[in-house]
């Protein structure tokens, strides 16, 4: 059975950017619900026994999608949780910085470009920085879909753009969000 990540962080340490109300709805409620459902869906399956990747891509293939939406939403959550911090906002390491470059240009480059990505995504989903083949690329997805079940290459990094992730700071504002998290929070 699976059980909640521990953060890297405390709920309020993202403040002002994400308010420490915002993170523990997000992560107390919203997260955690997906993890007990997921739990409680594998119990005595053939998933039980398998790691979280591997339920993905079974459940993906097999269009068991109560199983795979959960699966899928814990996975991309504590991708989440990773991609952020308080002292981010920071260029990455000179190796992905060439690699970025490379593929968008510039940094600033490829901050309006994941911006554009993560605003057109339609209703919920998240926006994704993969690498594939070596290459770099910005892709969004829809609810819970995500590079493993896709095979989109590595994930990076990635925002939410789910309404739970923002709302209560930023309303209806998601481009201030996405702002907000490019500027201060993105961890690569």
């Amino acid at each position: 059975m699976f059980e909640m990540k521990k953060l890297n962080f405390g709920t309020n340490a993202l403040e002002p950017y994400m308010s420490a109300r915002t993170f523990e709805f997000h992560y107390g409620k919203h997260y955690k619900t997906y993890l007990d459902k997921l739990n409680e869906l594998i119990s005595g399956s053939d998933y039980e026994n398998m790691g979280l990747e591997e339920i993905i891509k079974v459940s993906y293939s097999k269009g068991d999608k109560a199983v795979y939406n959960n699966a899928a939403q814990v996975w991309n959550h504590e991708f989440f949780w990773n991609s952020m911090s308080a002292k981010g906002g920071v260029e990455p390491a000179s190796d992905l910085l060439n690699k970025i470059v490379a593929s968008f240009g510039s940094y600033d480059n490829f901050k309006k470009e994941f911006k554009q990505k993560a605003l057109g995504q339609f209703g919920s989903g998240w926006c994704w920085v993969v690498e594939k083949d070596g290459k770099l690329s910005i892709v969004a997805t829809s609810n819970a879909d995500n590079p493993i079940s896709l095979d989109l290459g590595k994930a990076l990094v990635c925002i939410d753009v789910w309404e739970h992730a923002y709302y209560l700071d930023y309303q209806n504002r998601r481009a201030d969000f996405i702002d907000s998290w490019l500027a201060h929070l993105l961890k690569w």
